[in-house]
């Protein structure tokens, strides 16, 4: 029974660093090493350098949503592409039947977000 709190004791003590040093270094720390010396001036919205202008929440289109998480999908996609190809000599015949195949996926999936018009900009 020992064993088993021992091997948690190191996840709880973890977990519990995980959350106390985050928020004391927001919420401590933060302002005690922050200036303290708010103006109108620094209050205001910064918008590229000009004065804000209409409505802050704006509607998006859901297409551009749908663009991002295309590019995000592919993007993650391609970082399992770099082992694969590092280890290719080792891996054989098996590597490149399933690097077909997972890349048959990608293709399948942008030949239908193709069909759906997800890749359409407008």
């Amino acid at each position: 029974m020992e064993q088993f709190w021992n091997s948690y004791l190191f996840i709880v003590l973890f977990l519990a660093l995980g959350l106390i040093l985050p928020i004391g270094a927001l919420y401590v720390l933060g302002p005690l090493l922050r200036p303290k010396n708010p103006t109108t001036e620094k209050l205001t919205t910064y918008e590229s350098g000009i004065e804000p202008f209409g409505e802050a929440r704006v509607r998006y289109n859901a297409r551009y949503y749908l663009f991002a998480l295309m590019f995000l999908a592919f993007d993650v996609e391609i970082m399992f592409l770099y082992p694969w190809a590092v280890t290719f000599e080792s891996l054989g015949m098996f590597g490149l039947v399933e690097m077909l195949i997972f890349l048959g996926l990608l293709v399948i999936g942008l030949v239908y977000a193709w069909k759906k018009k997800v890749l359409e900009w407008k």
